[in-house]
């Protein structure tokens, strides 16, 4: 039976959070997440997800503190920053390309912005009279 974009949304979610858990490598979530998106039938969604704990263990209450967190976002960071390059191995769409290639230059932006202004450093200072 064909999946949905749905059930493959699921899928990516379920390698995220196995990824904060610690149950995959960010090159294995990054292998298992372009077999997903690739994916026509649900008995691949199952090959991507193997070896995984069963749905019923998904729904548990995710680890508490910042490190499931942090591994999420540089997860992310790591994917969106493939997918920019052309190197994520699933086509992405235009729109988050320019998104993504728009934060990316509004980031650099800051930096320069803050050097040039010297907030990193000294910076200007109030003269007292």
């Amino acid at each position: 039976m064909r999946c949905s974009d749905a059930e493959r949304e699921e899928a990516v979610r379920a390698l995220q959070n196995a990824a904060a858990q610690g149950r995959l490598t960010l090159a294995e979530t990054d292998e298992r997440t372009a077999a997903v998106y690739s994916a026509r039938y649900r008995d691949q969604l199952r090959g991507a997800l193997a070896e995984l704990p069963a749905p019923e263990s998904r729904r548990e209450r995710a680890p508490a503190g910042w490190m499931p967190v942090l591994v999420m976002s540089g997860w992310q960071l790591l994917s969106d920053l493939a997918l920019l390059a052309g190197s994520a191995g699933v086509p992405a769409n235009r729109r988050r390309r320019v998104v993504l290639a728009a934060l990316t230059a509004a980031g650099l932006l800051f930096v320069v912005l803050l050097a040039v202004h010297g907030i990193a450093g000294e910076g200007h200072e109030l003269e007292r009279h």
